[in-house]
């Protein structure tokens, strides 16, 4: 009888099986109810509101500051708030900063700061010495000239790196574009504003906006809001308020018709595409869960239509994002990527290609139920972190929002219809009233960027954001690579000091990431080369006698490279640059760079085997500022960067005693500690055996 019963069910459940469609996507179930979590507030007298999740989970409490002030226009002292923040927290009228950082170690806390707010945690036992430790920092920091020194110094540090990396260049001088460099989103930190930042600056920002009645605060974690009344009102309710006066910006606007811009880098094998414009989409508006569906579906995440086309289908890159910022003032939207040289113009048709397809053609069921699974379940995720509750409490409150605004945002998300996707692509999507923006190779690219500009021009700009002469790319008629190099030997000491260098060493050191560094380099006329690096887990060695070389690094060595060999015999002696022609090197002068704000000869030196360097000379000075040199890596090729300068005479013969090395994210700064001539070197250095 039970056989039966089971034979009976099979049947039973094969039938309705059968009658299932698959091909059509089974109708959304209605939207869930969202239960955010428990979220108690109260408001100190001096206007502090506090926002409190409570949260037994793990024995532990987090707390955040934020500020709500306007964006502040820094002009030529941008970088001064960001430095302010840094300094925030370092000590106060009652710590050192020894005391203050040892005080927060003893009790396993953190606590940071930055320009926009303070935050911190520690274990849930300790949360009285933790608000202690925050007000004291909210309340009594104190700034000094030391420690603002040691961060101009790394934040200069960083800027030089900046200026060689295209994603950094890109990521300036795109906010430049689209929100106009008097706007305080379109600001860019410079080493002349950083170098303009004073104590009292900081001492300002930080006396001006660190207020509690512009400040929000939420304490998430082990903590009943009993206990956190209790603890911010002993700490923070005689922190002194203040007038912050609001500002008032102009909002931007996309342009009129598409715009293309340059920042031309000749050193680079890839481009840097960004696609871009501002758009008005303050906090909470209306059209937003249509915006977020459409450019998930666009360009969100790694199966939108920017990765399928541009990464799966065309392999023009490994990744092809878009956003869309929603802001109180002002937004924007980015498409961007980065795409190899000779495919550039190709990735941005397929950008504005997918754009327009947004518009003009509906999505499809699949596309849409696909998109808002996603994106429910990554709201779903977010809850998980109490974290997120407090934020959304926070918004809401700052930003006027509707008290069930993050409670219903499923329900907004279910409700998205294809229409509705269309509708938003339509009036937010602008492929023809854009910024088609690109840091490349503009010899490579530039003739055919103009193809989408309605206008047939391009606009070129420097790292600074600043709009420079594509003229100045022009050589005077009749001038050879021959002459800049001719130039160059005249101002650093003439033909008969380079003659007469027989000998020649040097000793650098640096530091990166902790690490000291020291180089010793040997050259011997005509050829003769060694150089030992030396850190603290070991040293590299390269030698090459004139005709072979070997290097040598952590106990293993091997033949020098061919390619690396032939550098060496050719350009590895000062004096080698006397010689080019005579030694089949040719020098090829392509035109003219802005670098650092100068223009500057560009120079390609082609050796016998193809291999080229291409070398920069200050257009005023002669004075070689960079070399640029293409390396194979197991990773593929990367581009070497360096940068030369702090020229000293030696023995007749003007020397850079400063050389920035960057490669890839990698920046190393090298000092030339001592330079000798025609003293002697031992030729047994230069064996290879």
């Amino acid at each position: 009888m039970l056989k039966k019963v089971l034979v009976l069910f099979l049947i039973a459940v094969s039938f309705n099986f059968a009658q299932l469609d698959r091909s059509k996507i089974p109708a959304a179930a209605p939207a869930p109810e969202i239960k955010i979590g428990d979220i108690e507030s109260f408001q100190l007298d001096n206007g502090l509101k506090v926002f409190v999740v409570e949260n037994d989970k793990l024995p532990r409490i987090t707390f955040s500051i934020q500020f709500d002030r306007d964006p502040v226009f820094e002009g030529e002292k941008t970088g001064y708030v960001s430095l302010a923040g840094s300094l925030i927290g370092t000590e106060t009228t009652n710590r050192s900063k020894d005391e203050l950082n040892e005080a927060i170690d003893f009790i396993g806390a953190y606590i940071n700061t930055s320009a926009n707010g303070i935050s911190g945690g520690c274990l849930s036992k300790h949360k009285e010495e933790l608000f202690e430790l925050a007000s004291d920092v909210a309340k009594n920091s104190v700034f000094t000239q030391e420690e603002l020194d040691k961060l101009v110094k790394r934040s200069l540090s960083g800027l030089q790196a900046a200026k060689d990396n295209p994603s950094a260049i890109a990521s300036s001088v795109r906010r430049a574009l689209i929100y106009g460099k008097d706007h305080p989103y379109g600001e860019i930190e410079t080493e002349e504003s950083i170098k303009n930042v004073t104590l009292d600056d900081c001492k300002s920002y930080y006396n001006t906006y660190f207020k509690p009645n512009i400040a929000y605060m939420a304490i998430v974690g082990d903590i009943s809001v009993g206990d956190a009344e209790d603890l911010v009102e002993e700490y923070f309710a005689d922190w002194k308020q203040a007038e912050v006066k609001p500002m008032s910006y102009s909002s931007p606007k996309a342009p009129l018709i598409r715009k293309v811009a340059l920042v031309d880098r000749s050193t680079s094998v890839q481009s840097v595409i960004n696609v871009t414009y501002p758009i008005n989409l303050p906090k909470g508006h209306k059209d937003l869960s249509a915006i977020t569906v459409m450019n998930e579906l666009l360009g969100g995440n790694f199966s939108s239509r920017f990765m399928q086309n541009l990464r799966e289908d065309k392999a023009y890159t490994y990744g092809a994002r878009s956003t869309i910022s929603s802001d109180e003032i002002v937004g924007h939207f980015t498409a961007n990527c980065e795409a190899r040289t000779e495919v550039t113009d190709s990735a941005i048709t397929e950008f504005l290609y997918e754009m327009n397809r947004m518009i003009k053609e509906p999505i499809s069921e699949k596309e849409l139920v696909a998109t808002k699974n996603y994106l429910s379940g990554s709201f779903a995720r977010s809850l998980e972190n109490p974290g997120t509750v407090a934020s959304f409490a926070i918004s809401t409150v700052r930003y006027n929002l509707p008290e069930d605004y993050y409670t219903n945002y499923l329900k907004r998300l279910s409700a998205v219809t294809i229409e509705d996707v269309q509708a938003v692509a339509k009036k937010y999507l602008k492929p023809d009233n854009c910024y088609v923006f690109v840091v490349g190779n503009g010899d490579e690219i530039a003739d055919r960027l103009k193809n989408f500009s309605p206008a047939y021009k391009i606009k070129y700009y420097d790292y600074k954001g600043d709009e420079v002469d594509p003229s100045a790319k022009l050589v005077p008629e009749g001038m050879t690579g021959m002459d800049v190099i001719s130039k160059y030997i005249e101002v650093t000491g003439g033909k008969e000091a380079y003659s007469s260098l027989k000998d020649l060493s040097m000793e650098l050191s640096s530091e990166m990431a902790g690490m000291k560094i020291s180089v010793k380099i040997d050259r011997k006329a005509p050829n003769k080369f060694f150089t030992e690096i030396a850190f603290p887990m070991g040293k590299q060695v390269i030698v090459f006698d004139g005709e072979k070389g070997k290097m040598s690094a952590m106990g293993n060595e091997m033949p020098l490279p061919e390619e690396q060999a032939e550098g060496i015999k050719l350009l590895g002696f000062p004096s080698s640059i006397m010689h080019l022609e005579e030694n089949g090197i040719k020098a090829e002068l392509t035109g003219a760079e802005n670098i650092d704000g100068n223009n500057a000869y560009k120079v390609v030196l082609t050796l016998p085997s193809g291999k080229t360097k291409t070398q920069f000379y200050d257009v005023e000075t002669g004075l070689r500022v960079r070399e640029v040199e293409t390396q194979d890596t197991p990773q593929g090729q990367m581009t070497q960067t360096s940068n030369l300068g702090d020229y000293k005479e030696v023995a007749g013969i003007k020397f850079a005693h400063t050389q920035t090395i960057q490669m890839g994210p990698q920046q190393l700064v090298m000092k030339v500690n001592s330079i000798k001539v025609n003293e002697g070197v031992d030729d047994k250095i230069f064996e290879v055996k």
